[in-house]
């Protein structure tokens, strides 16, 4: 089914049978912002906030994603052809491919109570998801993003996609009736990069992953890591004359990661994994060690001391992750 609606201080509807899925669309200008868009869930106020009130046009449907229905939107201001476009996604957690910056290993936690995930990869975008046990993978999961580049954006808009996410999220919830605790809106956005410090001296990702014995071991100097508390997160250990990959999974992301390990399960060769329990959408968080390859992909030799080493890494690399999320002992 389609529809369309078009508000200028009141909203007019038609309704036309189409073949497959729901589509809507929506203009409006500030005073009356789209209301209905995304079903109901766009958070107005923010979009409206990104394009500096200016009179904006919506566009949505819904279509089924790893069997489950996802609703997506786009929203974008009436009067700029080749302006940015935010889209968002609202889907099930067990929608769970393809997940956005859920997905994304160098991406920043959204923080201010929401587990969520944000990054700058050309484009900002974002990942929030809250408790919903009515959804199939007990969970909400909305992405946000917009389609310029950072660069050409300013902070507050880049901000802002992180605050669609979040504020979708919330109006979302309530309309599935999620029993979720829901963050704050956020004030600001973390953009930092990957960074390089002894691996003594980590903060972020890699804190407390290394001891001394491992890194006497595999010949450990330094690390680059990431911020810590996103839905996926990544610890690169540097050895003597490779690099050793760390990374933890939760929710959507982890989801994602064991249905790929299981359909290519020689992807996974030398590699080390573990498993804990978490909160909610959470679930199953999945953590993985890739030690070091030979050229040709294949596993590098590994003395039994050195794969006691790499063992300890991920077991205290999942310990840490694992509180940062609140998760149950291994």
């Amino acid at each position: 089914m389609e529809w369309n609606r078009r508000a200028k201080g009141a909203a007019v509807a038609a309704v036309v049978l189409v073949v497959g899925g729901v589509t809507w669309g929506v203009v409006g200008q500030p005073e009356d912002p789209l209301r209905g868009s995304c079903r109901g869930s766009l958070a107005v106020d923010e979009a409206s906030g990104f394009y500096g009130g200016a009179e904006l046009e919506s566009r949505g449907h819904t279509a089924e994603w790893v069997g489950q229905e996802v609703e997506y939107c786009s929203v974008w201001a009436r009067d700029e052809e080749d302006g940015a476009v935010l889209r968002l996604q609202i889907r099930p957690s067990a929608a769970h491919r393809a997940a956005g910056a859920a997905d994304e290993a160098a991406a920043a936690p959204v923080g201010y109570g929401w587990n969520g995930s944000f990054i700058v990869r050309g484009r900002p975008e974002a990942a929030v998801l809250v408790d919903c046990a009515p959804l199939a993978g007990k969970g909400l999961l909305v992405l946000a993003e917009a389609t310029e580049d950072a660069e050409e954006l300013s902070r507050a808009q880049v901000l802002g996609v992180a605050r669609l996410a979040t504020e979708t999220a919330r109006r979302a919830a309530e309309r599935f009736g999620c029993e979720g605790t829901l963050g704050r809106r956020p004030d600001t956005v973390d953009t930092t990069r990957a960074t390089e410090r002894p691996a003594a001296e980590a903060r972020e990702t890699c804190r407390g992953v290394v001891g001394p014995r491992s890194a006497e071991v595999l010949g450990i100097a330094t690390v680059h890591e990431y911020p810590a508390g996103a839905l996926t997160e990544e610890c690169d250990v540097h050895l003597r004359d490779h690099r050793m990959r760390v990374n933890a999974y939760y929710g959507p992301s982890a989801m994602q990661e064991t249905y790929l390990d299981k359909r290519y399960p020689g992807s996974v060769d030398g590699i080390v994994t573990r498993s804990r329990t978490c909160p909610g959408a959470l679930g199953a968080a999945y953590f993985k060690a890739t030690p070091p390859q030979l050229p040709d992909g294949s596993p590098a030799p590994l003395t039994g001391p050195e794969r006691e080493a790499v063992n300890q890494i991920l077991a205290s690399f999942a310990e840490a992750s694992g509180d940062r999320h609140g998760c149950a002992e291994g």
